[in-house]
């Protein structure tokens, strides 16, 4: 029995978020599906964490344990020819019997894209939130640096497990916004962890801020004091989470001994 880390794409618009749920359409409810037909017994794949209803992503980690007696490569293969359209295996390598890809886990980056248009777009809505007052650009830019560091992030989330164990402190690495040559704006930021909802909350106080809906005095109150801000979320259609990153502890099967394992096996026959 080995232990395998999938890296999974998907398109988040038909699948009720990734956490398998009895009477819903889920990320890993379709994986589990994918690894019964190889075989697989087990009572529930590990995930890195929850996407919601609606969300993508291009970086989500699972994994899973499986007795499979050919290379990585046939599995990746395998698992990814039982997958719906929607859902894609990025990668597939053997990890540590103990890794877990949620605890592990050392930051997490996700992007939220948006446009500002006064005109309904159908084709680009499907992915970007559209968003109209237009917002300041330079504001968008600007500001995003607030949310560097540590803080206390209860007015941007909630904690996914009770207090007192469910900390409200996250730490911030990256918070940029960039825009596009089409006009697209994009948000990239990467934390220790994220907080439920946390990133979708993120840029819609963000884009009010743009719109001088609320001042840049409030935001650093409730950042720095826990002061509420005005209720909203940005659309989970826009939202994408990007990559999970992990440190040396991920590894115990090195790719140069399986290939070597392959190679003697080649010469044996």
């Amino acid at each position: 029995m080995a232990r395998y880390q999938v890296i999974l794409a998907y398109d988040g618009s038909r699948f009720c978020g990734s956490q398998v749920q009895a009477k819903s359409r889920t990320v890993q409810g379709e994986l589990e599906k994918a690894l019964r037909k190889l075989g697989w017994a087990g009572k529930s794949v590990l995930m890195a964490g929850r996407t919601d209803t609606g969300v993508h992503a291009i970086g989500q980690v699972a994994v899973f344990d499986l007795e499979w007696s050919h290379t990585s490569e046939k599995l990746f293969k395998a698992v990814d020819t039982y997958l719906p359209p929607d859902l894609a295996v990025r990668s597939l390598i053997p990890v540590a019997a103990d890794f877990h890809p949620r605890f592990d886990a050392v930051s997490r980056q996700y992007r939220y894209r948006l446009f500002c248009e006064p005109i309904r777009d159908p084709l680009r809505e499907k992915y970007l939130w559209r968003v109209f007052p237009p917002v300041n650009g330079d504001a968008l830019i600007q500001n995003a640096g607030i949310f560097l560091g540590t803080h206390d992030f209860a007015a941007f989330g909630s904690p996914t497990t009770p207090a007192p164990r469910g900390t409200t402190v996250r730490t911030v690495t990256k918070a940029e916004w960039k825009r596009m040559p089409d006009g697209e704006w994009q948000f990239e930021v990467r934390a220790d962890a994220f907080l439920y909802r946390m990133a979708r909350r993120l840029v819609f106080v963000q884009v009010s801020l743009a719109q001088g809906k609320i001042s840049l005095e409030r935001v650093q109150n409730a950042l720095e004091r826990r002061e509420k801000l005005p209720a909203g979320l940005a659309p989970a259609h826009g939202l994408t989470l990007v990559e999970v990153k992990y440190g040396s502890h991920e590894l115990i099967m090195k790719r140069s001994d399986e290939s070597a394992t392959e190679n003697v096996l080649s010469e044996s026959r």
